[in-house]
């Protein structure tokens, strides 16, 4: 019997599903509508939807949301249209689980190069992701650099909250990152392709804040010459990022308050009560708490944001993170002249693992900006940062003796406290910062052993 040619079997609608079933990616397909045509074996594993229940609906409202986490082409009143687009999204599957995709969205075309329609495949990356976590592969998450224990636990965190709209209250020092940390709650959350809106509610002046906030009418106030979207409005559908939210008047607060509990406030000056979809993410750099008990904060203000609480460690906590931030900081460095410094020297890389950053991830990255301006050849040494790390030095008292570290006993400590550098250092009796610039130093020794 002679064997079907490739025309035949691609012809046959039944056995081109078949081939589709047997991918390990999910396929979706819709038309310019959005509405589903096609939904392989894969994508109802991975989703928890039977294509029955798909096929034929608007991919918007078949998953209860957009599929493609609102960042696809269409998304917005006029279909950008874009020939292929990659991103990571979230889903939350049928049963309520959140996973994690790696989405490709392809523009489909007919034989006259006209657009009729999205192929979208999908792969589930989310054990794949989570060993990574686990096994301390990563180096970053979602633009924030860093691979210590206790970042690892904030890039966690943010996935955790990822499916849900709870409020996220974040806690920081200054400098610390806490607007990367907001942005990449919005990026990892189903509201991803919607605004991310931003506001210092320590910045404006108290008299214009709510305005901002919430907007105005026409003739609200003297200025006020047209009607005005505050940044609740401009955010629907997205989050809205209230940094240094201690700072906010007790008057907004109320107001505030009002918006969390019913979902509507009202414009200065307007009588008509606003609805708008919008998650709130809050920011200080002081203890909440705190300013709860000395009477500067709503008692249940301060409940209704810090629903889910996330705290960044500062520099001087996550030491080991130093090198890495100072790597990213010099990749992004101009290059001027047709040379720029391609590394830091280990005298100054010790400086700046010695010093306590108060000012944190941005006074670290003034001072490499510093030094790559000062620096004239291909290294940084000490003598090309800031002053204040060198008078740091100058002023840093003597030490005894220290302990000779050495590639044996560096490997059993860090066996014995499960690769913990901070607990290595304290069974070897030795400063973190020696600790981690030993292991800076021997990093090919420690590797074959």
């Amino acid at each position: 019997m002679k064997a079907p040619s490739i025309d035949n079997i691609f012809s046959n609608r039944k056995n081109l599903e078949r081939i589709l079933d047997n991918l390990k990616d999910g396929i979706i397909a819709h038309d310019i509508d959005r509405k589903i045509f096609y939904f392989n074996k894969r994508a109802e594993e991975i989703t928890g939807y039977h294509r029955e229940e798909v096929i034929g609906k608007d991919c918007h409202d078949a998953f209860g949301g957009p599929f493609c986490g609102s960042r696809c082409s269409f998304c917005g009143d006029q279909p950008l249209f874009l020939d292929t687009a990659e991103y990571p999204i979230n889903i939350v599957t049928r049963k309520g689980e959140t996973r994690r995709l790696e989405m490709t969205a392809t523009m489909m075309r007919d034989e006259n190069d006209r657009k009729f329609g999205v192929l979208a495949a999908f792969r589930d990356v989310t054990d794949l992701f989570e060993l990574r976590i686990k096994a301390r592969e990563m180096t970053g998450f979602s633009n924030i650099i860093g691979c210590d224990s206790k970042m690892v636990e904030v890039f966690r965190q943010i996935t955790d909250v990822a499916g849900y709209d709870y409020p996220v209250h974040i806690f920081g020092e200054t400098g610390t990152g806490k607007e990367l940390v907001a942005n990449a709650i919005h990026n990892e959350s189903l509201r991803a392709g919607n605004p991310f809106v931003p506001i210092n509610c320590g910045a404006l002046p108290e008299g214009l804040i709510e305005s901002e906030l919430f907007g105005h009418v026409k003739g609200a106030f003297s200025g006020a010459i047209r009607d005005k979207k505050g940044r609740f409005e401009l955010a629907h559908k997205g989050t809205i990022f209230l940094d240094e939210i201690a700072e906010l008047p007790k008057l907004l607060q109320v107001k505030l308050l009002r918006f969390l509990q019913e979902g509507n406030f009202m414009k200065v000056g307007g009588e008509k009560t606003v609805s708008v979809d919008v998650r709130v993410v809050s920011a200080t750099n002081r203890d909440l708490k705190k300013e709860v008990k000395k009477g500067r904060f709503r008692e249940d203000l301060f409940y209704r944001l810090n629903v889910i609480p996330i705290q960044i460690p500062p520099i001087r906590e996550r030491r080991s993170d130093i090198p890495l931030l100072v790597e990213h900081f010099l990749s992004q460095a101009p290059v001027i002249g047709g040379q720029r410094p391609v590394r830091i020297g280990k005298e100054a890389l010790n400086i700046l693992m010695d010093y306590n950053w108060p000012g944190n991830v941005r006074e670290l990255q003034n001072a490499v900006q510093f030094a790559i301006v000062r620096c004239q050849g291909k290294v940084i040494h000490p003598e090309d940062l800031p002053l204040e790390l060198k008078g740091f030095i100058s002023e840093k008292p003597k030490r005894g003796p220290v302990r000779k570290l050495d590639a044996e006993s560096v490997s059993a400590a860090l066996t014995k406290t499960g690769g913990n550098k901070a607990r290595a250092a304290k069974v070897l009796g030795v400063g973190r910062a020696t600790l981690y610039r030993f292991l800076a130093d021997h990093a090919d020794e420690m590797q074959e052993d």
